[in-house]
């Protein structure tokens, strides 16, 4: 069976779930690297992508934003010109209550008789003003890097927008 769509996750509601020595199992998260690039140079030039809305990011669709983000740069920047850090981690653990459809359901699930659902899945948490991912390039490369974070935060699920951590002066806007 499929995952259900992101919008059933996205919300924050509830106390984060992540004692994970209490649960049975906890399915594994798909992302696994969360520093990539030329990870002993330091750059002059450093932006960050941050969320505009609280939200739960799970843990495909980090996965999803460090592929295209890491791609994008080594193709266009070269492997090692740029440094990329992925700043969220899915900790909290997604909860799921299967119920049962078609011929006999009825007889066959106990509806929201005991309801608290088993592990499916990890997501972070964000909170407004919060750094999802990071890059730091060379001055030559800052289009790059403002093109690679707001292609990524298309894969988040709320607002994102690009702000300039380090090295304002190296950059004419």
């Amino acid at each position: 069976m499929g995952l259900k769509p992101g919008r059933a996750y996205t919300k924050v509601t509830g106390p984060a779930y992540v004692r994970k020595e209490y649960m049975g199992g906890v399915p594994g998260s798909k992302i696994t690297i969360f520093d990539m690039g030329n990870l002993s140079k330091e750059f002059p030039i450093s932006l960050s992508l941050v969320a505009k809305e609280a939200c739960q990011i799970r843990h495909n669709a980090l996965e999803a934003a460090r592929i295209l983000a890491n791609r994008y740069l080594g193709k266009n920047v070269g492997r090692n010109n740029f440094y990329l850090k992925i700043r969220v981690h899915p900790h909290h653990v997604l909860k799921e209550n299967k119920i049962a459809s078609g011929a006999g359901a009825d007889r066959v699930s106990s509806g929201m008789r005991h309801a608290f659902g088993k592990p499916i899945s990890s997501a972070a948490r964000v909170k407004p003003g919060q750094k999802l991912m990071s890059v730091s390039v060379e001055g030559d490369n800052f289009g790059e890097a403002k093109e690679v974070l707001r292609r990524a935060g298309y894969k988040f699920p709320t607002p994102c927008r690009v702000v300039i951590d380090k090295g304002e002066e190296f950059v004419a806007v």
